[in-house]
């Protein structure tokens, strides 16, 4: 085929093509903004939004159980395991109950605690930011109206555990800022 050979032009053919092309392009926009508005808004990388999405759904299921009072379930929630009570020995490092005095959760998370002097019974919350620290989701969330003094807590999206915030990490409920 030479070049005085070549096919005729057909201008409805590369209409189309031009068609098939932005349709595919705005379709993948619309999903990326579907995809972020899914995750909660995040300001954060793309690859990370499944991090938000998944963070903020397990600890949004977290506090309903423990705002409905039913520690167990929310337990079940904390360590990513919902059949917790077959096997609570693996869970020694922060079991559910333990003796007078010591670290357990239903010690931190009972609202008739004396450990929950902070927020006392949660009777409703507002997840008010949500970050990636280092390789862990810090989420803020206000407890029964409060407008500060936030509840951090860390999800972990290797383990898809909840834990609390290190010593001394606050997220600020105000966007862009992490407080010290």
């Amino acid at each position: 085929m030479t070049l005085m050979d070549a096919p005729k032009y057909d201008e409805a053919r590369a209409r189309h093509r031009v068609i098939v092309g932005w349709s595919i392009a705005g379709g993948l926009v619309a999903l990326i903004i579907a995809w972020w508005l899914a995750a909660g808004r995040p300001i954060d990388w793309p690859w990370n939004w499944d991090n938000h999405l998944f963070g903020r759904a397990a600890v949004s299921r977290f506090m309903k159980n423990v705002e409905k009072n039913d520690l167990q379930a929310a337990y079940g929630v904390w360590m990513h395991d919902p059949n917790w009570q077959q096997h609570p020995q693996q869970h020694s490092a922060y079991p559910f109950s333990g003796p007078a005095g010591s670290t357990s959760f239903e010690s931190d998370w009972n609202p008739a605690s004396p450990d929950a002097e902070d927020h006392g019974g949660i009777h409703s919350f507002r997840i008010a930011a949500a970050r990636m620290y280092g390789n862990v989701l810090l989420v803020a969330i206000l407890v029964n109206g409060a407008k500060q003094n936030a509840l951090d807590l860390t999800w972990d999206p290797r383990t898809k555990q909840l834990s609390f915030a290190p010593p001394g990490v606050r997220l600020s409920t105000v966007p862009w800022a992490v407080v010290p």
